[in-house]
């Protein structure tokens, strides 16, 4: 959808497109379909990113505290995100989540950054070019966070233009009437976002959740693909269901 926006202005610019490995089989065909399109790669796989830094899990923010709090040296952090700091509350590990600390299999905030940021930097150092970004202020708080103190335009070093930052989902859906688009977000699918495959982000958020609603959309990579990266062992650790979705419960956030 940005990109037609942006090429209804620009018609030139290019499309960069992060072949991750683990975006849906309809994306990849369609990015296949539209011109102009730059397809690069990250340096690490999904399961060399998740075995050499961890797994995202959970959210971004308590992905990050955990890792920090295994991993790091810093006795003042784990001090502040296990047991907390007077007046810096909201950087303590949520109480639901302290039990991770312990979790079989490392949990980090790494995954974005080198599956599709690093990418991403790398191709604009390579090209001196900016980006038009398709972030919204209302998919994560962190997001809104960044919204409320930067807008539409980040200048500085690594600038960028994001014009459907505020946005709400009901406005791109209805946008995305008028564009060419993936079919995951038409029936039968009726995805309101697609996301990495694997990721753990917000799974507990939804009932039924992605991977639920994957064994129903996806059945033959639920069956496979899921058991291949230890989705259900990290899934079941964590309380998280991944089956047993009924079809008529809600679209895949």
């Amino acid at each position: 959808m940005l990109l037609s926006l942006v090429r209804g202005l620009y018609p030139d610019v290019p499309a960069v497109f992060v072949d991750t490995g683990v975006e849906f089989p309809e994306i990849r065909q369609f990015v296949r379909t539209v011109d102009n399109v730059v397809w690069v790669k990250p340096r690490y796989t999904f399961k060399q990113i998740c075995e050499k830094y961890g797994y995202p899990a959970i959210s971004k923010e308590t992905s990050q505290k955990l890792h920090e709090v295994r991993y790091g040296k810093s006795e003042f952090m784990r001090q502040l995100r296990v047991d907390g700091v007077a007046g810096r509350d909201r950087q303590r590990i949520p109480a639901k989540w302290q039990f991770a600390i312990n979790a079989p299999f490392p949990i980090s905030h790494q995954c974005c950054h080198w599956l599709k940021k690093e990418p991403l930097f790398r191709y604009e150092k390579e090209t001196g070019s900016s980006p038009f970004v398709g972030t919204m202020a209302v998919e994560s708080s962190a997001r809104t966070q960044k919204a409320a103190q930067q807008g539409c335009f980040v200048f500085g070093g690594h600038p960028s233009c994001r014009p459907i930052q505020f946005w709400t989902p009901e406005e791109t859906h209805q946008c995305l009437k008028s564009m060419p688009h993936c079919v995951l977000y038409d029936p039968p699918f009726n995805f309101a976002r697609t996301g990495c495959m694997f990721c753990g982000y917000g799974v507990h958020l939804n009932t039924p959740n992605k991977f639920q609603m994957m064994e129903i959309s996806h059945p033959r990579i639920h069956e496979k693909a899921l058991p291949a990266f230890g989705i259900p062992e990290k899934m079941e650790f964590l309380g998280v269901p991944i089956s047993s979705a009924k079809p008529d419960q809600g679209e895949l956030f």
